[in-house]
């Protein structure tokens, strides 16, 4: 009998059959260590491998990576900005990725390609974060002609990664003609993805009354369409009520710097209804600004903007990878948190050691200068 028991144990079962990839159109891997030109001939060519690749080196924070990167985005110029930017945004639950998915594909039904950008928030722990878009966005991300790409937020205010802007150029240079840039919620700094779209569109609940008043009225101003998502079952009249409330409150504001009347629209991403107006809208949106000349001139804007946002983010980054300040930091912030010194002193102690080591550090480079 026991003779039998170990027989059967020897025994190989047939195991269970791997699942499918997500997306079947994700075949092939690269070299980490490919050229430039490499990346940049395969990501014009629209390979999404290529494109990935790209990006993480752009999202990089590896000081190895930054000049490979800024090539990528300098050689990806000439081939960008004949895109659609959306921001998308809205409040907690509001079911944004069931919508860009509900979106995507319906865009895509009308021969456009679609990228995704989707904002994660990450920890202020751990400073993880899930990535789960994809998981989200099955459907979509199945598809020849999307691509979804999610981002950690960061410490970057308004849960805008710091890199979206250069992603963008990427994706526009591998042939994507509609970006959607989805963000994590609704916060105090979304001028951010307002700053990075050319149609700014605010997911809302069912239901107005308090919503409305929660609503912040910053983010209103700034939307160019408002939807009240999840119209459907009992919550249709619900939201029929919510874009009433909305519709009104718009009136209190001051017309916008694009002439564009916003307007509200209610919609189920689920069942695809009011999706057709979102997109007439959308195109009415993207016609009417070219014709009277805001389209270009908001993007010349927003680039001003994203010129001073990189001077800042790439001073605060010296500032604080400086070895002088490194090293003086955490004694001039005790100093600070004992009261010994108060906050501004603290700060102006360190900028002062910051500048005389750089000014040192430019006249050693210069050397001596001829009597």
């Amino acid at each position: 009998m026991a003779k039998k028991e170990d027989e059967r144990s020897l025994n190989v079962r047939q195991g269970v059959a791997a699942p499918a990839a997500i997306n079947p159109h994700l075949k092939t891997k690269i070299r980490p260590d490919l050229s430039t030109a490499t990346i940049i001939e395969g990501l014009i060519s629209g390979n999404k491998i290529y494109l990935s690749k790209a990006i993480t080196l752009v999202e990089s924070t590896q000081r190895n990576h930054t000049q490979q990167a800024q090539e990528l985005v300098e050689a990806c110029l000439p081939h960008s900005g004949a895109s659609v930017r959306i921001g998308i945004t809205g409040t907690p639950g509001v079911g944004k990725s069931t919508f860009i998915e509900a979106l995507g594909l319906a865009l895509i039904k009308q021969g456009r390609k679609v990228a995704v950008l989707a904002i994660d928030p990450s920890s202020q722990l751990s400073k993880g974060s899930i990535l789960g878009d994809k998981t989200r966005m099955e459907q979509l991300s199945r598809q020849e002609d999307a691509y979804i790409r999610p981002s950690p937020a960061g410490d970057t205010l308004g849960g805008v990664a710091r890199k979206t802007r250069e992603s963008i150029i990427l994706c526009e240079a591998a042939g994507y003609d509609t970006i959607l840039i989805e963000t994590v919620g609704v916060g105090q700094s979304e001028v951010a993805v307002h700053a990075l779209s050319d149609f700014f569109l605010l997911l809302l609940l069912p239901g107005a009354g308090d919503e409305l008043q929660g609503i912040k009225r910053g983010i209103v101003e700034m939307a160019d369409l408002i939807v009240v998502n999840k119209a459907d079952g009992d919550r249709v009249l619900l939201a029929k009520q919510a874009r009433a409330a909305y519709k009104n409150a718009l009136h209190l504001f001051p017309p916008k710097d694009s002439q564009w009347i916003p307007q509200v629209l209610t919609c189920s991403a689920i069942s695809g209804t009011g999706l057709p107006e979102i997109l007439e809208t959308l195109f009415e949106f993207i016609a009417f600004t070219q014709k009277n000349a805001y389209f270009d001139s908001n993007r010349k804007l927003q680039a001003r903007y994203w010129l001073y946002e990189t001077i800042n983010d790439r001073l605060r980054a010296d500032f604080f990878q400086h070895p002088s300040v490194r090293e003086k930091l955490s004694f001039i912030e005790k100093e600070v948190l004992s009261g010994q010194i108060s906050s501004f002193q603290g700060a102006e102690k360190l900028l002062e050691l910051f500048l005389s080591k750089k000014k040192a550090e430019s006249d050693d480079l210069s050397g001596p200068q001829p009597s």
